[in-house]
């Protein structure tokens, strides 16, 4: 019987061991949300001041239509050439590998450019490799490597995760230690665990996968 109250004891201690951990992951999963989700939005916000610095968006607010807020979209490139559809029609500006040719170019006209642009309908030997990086880089913003380059955002990634991680660890550690109250003595006298395991075993409590189908009525002991 003693054997049978430490195995029973055992399984309860499990029981509530997994409980607590439980609690932990949820805990884990929930600050893990709420930090990629905090990175996810200064991704987007640290790329969309990129773009707003490079080039001039498309707007639609009451302001940028003059007030009456009429659904039309006013085009605000500037002097930027539109030199193709883009990736979705509209004037705007940004790097996809994807879509190569954007729909204005990166930069506005200047006296410099439209002088190499003179040029370049000319002999291309004429033109020094600063002009053609020149010329490159007035109508796009990056070129296919540099698009292509990792950006190192898995390294922030992986320590917002790490640190989310140990957070929660601190956190259930912090519940275990003073939030929690201590496990009940039924679960850690032995004596208790034994008395209960009888009880099931005289109810005939699961007969059929549980404790009693386990024992043998008619030796009085456990099943080999």
């Amino acid at each position: 019987m003693f054997q049978l109250a430490s195995v029973e004891h055992l399984d309860l201690n499990m029981n509530w061991s997994l409980i607590n951990i439980n609690i932990g992951l949820d805990l884990a999963c929930k600050l893990f949300y709420v930090t990629m989700a905090s990175f996810a939005v200064g991704s987007v916000v640290r790329r969309c001041g990129r773009l707003a610095g490079g080039a001039a968006r498309l707007s639609t607010s009451a302001r940028a239509l003059g007030g009456d807020g009429m659904p039309a979209i006013i085009e605000r490139h500037g002097k930027r050439e539109v030199i193709g559809y883009g990736y979705n029609g509209q004037p705007n500006y940004i790097d996809r590998v994807d879509y190569p040719i954007p729909a204005v170019r990166f930069k506005e006209e200047t006296p410099q450019i439209k002088a190499l642009r003179e040029k370049e309908k000319g002999d291309w030997k004429n033109l020094t490799k600063e002009e053609v990086q020149e010329l490159y880089r007035a109508t796009f913003c990056r070129t296919f490597a540099e698009i292509q380059a990792p950006t190192g955002e898995w390294k922030l990634a992986l320590g917002g995760t790490l640190i989310a991680c140990s957070l929660a660890i601190w956190v259930y550690i912090w519940m275990k230690l003073f939030v929690y109250d201590k496990m009940p003595a039924t679960i850690t006298d032995p004596q208790r665990v034994e008395a209960q395991v009888q009880r099931m075993i005289d109810l005939r409590m699961n007969p059929v996968q549980g404790v009693a189908s386990n024992w043998d009525y008619e030796k009085g002991q456990w099943k080999n």
